[in-house]
């Protein structure tokens, strides 16, 4: 007789089936949640990797680079064809064959001055991979006037820091920073705010080994961030791999901190930068405060340049910090220009006519405005769909919006 092969059916187990055992685990809840990642090299691989395999269903992804060889040692979602790519681009594409139900959007560009608040507004919380003092102290003031809760990590060597930040109370990261940090910062800056000429970024010595213990401890924070457990608020856990221990650190909170502004409430306008202009906006303003309000800017805009030796003014409309200090010399008789910039409008000013965009304000922004001690902010949602593009059906009600 010819043996008949029985194969036992095995029942189909649900993809979090482990991470349901957890007592306090709330799967939906990561499918809920949103989460803007800044930074996609070597920390930033290992936080998406670890997002899209904990299920969060909601990411947002952002970052400038191209895609480098010396990548590949350190960055689990990168593949040798992919040097050149866009490294937010790939990333992206990588989360979603591990999470397939995953909805994530990527953006290639300066998180400083080309990546709108109104992202931030969006977010549940920030995870951070970057590698310089400057989008530290960028994501930590855009973090603080949205009131979103944001996570730091940094690697050198076999060591490593994670810290978390939770606006509006406590230190932030700018109260971290010490007078060296300032230092290596404003080497960053030039003559005027200009961008230092050429100035190269240090290459930081780690192992994807650092880059994926760090990335572990910043997600595990974020997550218990979001399901209301005690998280490193205020504080950071300092890691030493050639010792193999770590620490706690608590921070000083600096009351006269220029990082500690926070928004009482953001008014959401069904406007496009591209649309309104700079007096549309001024006049929004002095409706809510009244008259003699001003308009305030976030970062200083580059409004031209004025050679006297040949009496002539470019136009520019920039943010300054972006424009490299060779702008500033005369294509003509070769001197350096004088700089005239803003960092607010009021009534009067010649640029009130431009629109937002063609002065230098990025897609899906929030600005403030302010008369005395009295504020209001508004965000530029009618850039929402463009800038979040699939995650814009799951932007629901942006936390601290006044409809």
């Amino acid at each position: 007789m010819k043996e008949t092969l029985h194969i036992q059916s095995i029942e189909r187990e649900d993809r979090f089936d482990r991470l349901r055992r957890i007592a306090w685990w709330d799967q939906e809840k990561l499918k809920e949640a949103k989460i803007l990642v800044i930074g996609a090299g070597a920390l930033g691989n290992e936080i998406l990797k670890n997002l899209a395999l904990l299920g969060v269903g909601n990411i947002f992804v952002a970052d400038l680079d191209l895609i480098e060889d010396s990548n590949l040692s350190r960055s689990v979602l990168y593949r040798q064809n992919d040097r050149g790519r866009r490294k937010a681009e790939v990333a992206a594409e990588a989360v979603r064959e591990i999470y397939p139900d995953v909805n994530i959007h990527w953006f290639h560009g300066d998180v400083v001055y080309e990546l709108g608040l109104g992202v931030y507004n969006w977010a549940d919380i920030v995870i951070a991979g970057v590698d310089n003092r400057e989008a530290r102290l960028h994501i930590n003031r855009s973090c603080w006037k949205t009131g979103t809760p944001w996570v730091d990590g940094a690697t050198e060597i076999l060591q490593g820091v994670v810290r978390v930040f939770i606006p509006p109370a406590g230190p932030c990261y700018e109260c971290t920073m010490t007078k060296k940090d300032w230092e290596v910062l404003n080497e960053r800056r030039g003559c005027g705010g200009l961008r230092a000429e050429e100035m190269r970024l240090g290459r930081v010595p780690t192992t994807p080994i650092t880059s994926s213990i760090i990335a572990a401890i910043e997600c595990q924070e974020a997550i218990k961030f979001l399901h209301g457990l005690d998280v490193l608020a205020g504080r950071g856990m300092v890691f030493n791999g050639l010792s193999c221990d770590s620490y706690i650190i608590d921070y000083n909170s600096d009351e006269e901190c220029n990082s500690h502004e926070t928004y009482d409430g953001i008014v959401e306008l069904d406007l496009s930068v591209k649309e309104a202009t700079a007096r549309d906006l001024l006049s929004t303003v002095c409706a809510h405060l009244g008259e003699g309000s001003v308009l305030e800017f976030n970062h200083d805009i580059l409004i031209s340049f004025y050679c006297p030796a040949c009496k002539e003014f470019e136009a520019v409309f920039k943010p300054l910090g972006q424009i490299p200090e060779r702008a500033a010399r005369c294509s003509v008789c070769g001197q350096n220009r004088e700089i005239n910039s803003a960092a607010s409008a009021s009534d009067g000013d010649e640029f009130l006519d431009r629109t937002l965009a063609d002065s230098g304000i990025p897609p899906y922004d929030i600005l403030a405005g302010r008369k005395g001690l009295s504020k209001v902010a508004f965000q530029f949602s009618g850039d929402a769909r463009s800038v979040l593009g699939s995650l814009y059906k799951a932007s629901g009600q942006e936390k601290g919006v006044i409809a």
